[in-house]
């Protein structure tokens, strides 16, 4: 007969051995990362976290919990919203172009997977029309996504409104994204896995979005995904800014457009996550 004291040990030895079990958490920083985004003359930070050891690579720690305006990075979550509340069918679902001339690639009929490739604004924002501010609202609220803050018009409020999105919490979406844990289907979780493949090769395969907004007198730049390699995954946030009044010249434009995902494969290189 088992007694009271007997259970008492086996209760405490069962919590040690499931405290024992627990990976312990370890950051590394990385101050030395400051060389490529000096390289594009921007500030900014990088955060990569490996679930696996529990390990987080930080460079600019002190931005992790820091807000911004998510920008184009919310398609992410919106493509997640427009599928699941069937606005969207599926990621070949075309919206017809509203014939207002912005650029080159926007000028024409999309469907979801090439507006997002493409980062068409116009498209994201008849969706989210589409999908109305109450619904949004619910969403944003139910998926935990930022501060869940819609206010600056349902098709402006992630480029120019009240949404902010910190490194933590983009680092936070992306692994329940992609452990599909957010409150989405399997399909529309699937769908958008799909398209935010950026580059798929034998070693690895990368799903990512970029993102540009502004914020008060700050450009914003973001390139946040997660990369797939040999059954791992490792989840990365890259945020970087610039003054408004900097970005006056085409090479200096140019220059942030590709900072935002060219910092990311430097430093996915430098740590052996991936190859030219």
């Amino acid at each position: 007969m088992v007694t009271i004291k007997q259970m008492m040990l086996f209760l405490i030895l069962t919590v040690f051995g499931l405290t024992a079990c627990k990976k312990q958490q370890t950051i590394e920083i990385r101050d030395d990362f400051k060389k490529y985004y000096d390289q594009f003359y921007v500030e900014g930070s990088f955060v990569l976290y490996d679930p696996q050891t529990e390990k987080y690579i930080f460079y600019n720690q002190d931005q992790y919990k820091q807000t911004f305006s998510p920008a184009s990075t919310f398609k992410i979550c919106n493509s997640l919203i427009g599928l699941e509340t069937g606005v969207i069918q599926d990621e070949n679902y075309i919206i017809p172009w509203d014939s207002v001339t912005r650029n080159l690639v926007w000028d024409k009929d999309h469907d979801m997977k090439t507006a997002f490739a493409n980062s068409t604004v116009w498209y994201y924002q008849e969706l989210a029309r589409r999908v109305g501010g109450q619904k949004m609202k619910y969403w944003l609220d139910k998926t935990n996504y930022g501060n869940a803050d819609t206010s600056g018009g349902i098709d402006r409020f992630w480029l120019t409104g009240g949404l902010r999105i910190s490194p933590e919490q983009q680092i936070d979406f992306l692994k329940r994204l992609h452990d599909k844990k957010l409150p989405f289907s399997l399909r529309s979780t699937d769908i958008v896995q799909r398209i935010m493949i950026a580059r798929d090769t034998l070693d690895y395969v990368i799903r990512a979005k970029k993102g540009w907004g502004g914020q008060e007198s700050k450009d914003i730049g973001w390139y946040v995904g997660f990369i797939e390699k040999k059954g791992k995954v490792y989840y990365f946030s890259n945020c970087i800014q610039i003054e408004a009044e900097k970005l006056n010249d085409t090479d200096r434009t140019y220059s942030f457009d590709h900072a935002r995902k060219e910092i990311v494969f430097k430093i996915l290189e430098e740590l052996k996550l991936t190859s030219k």
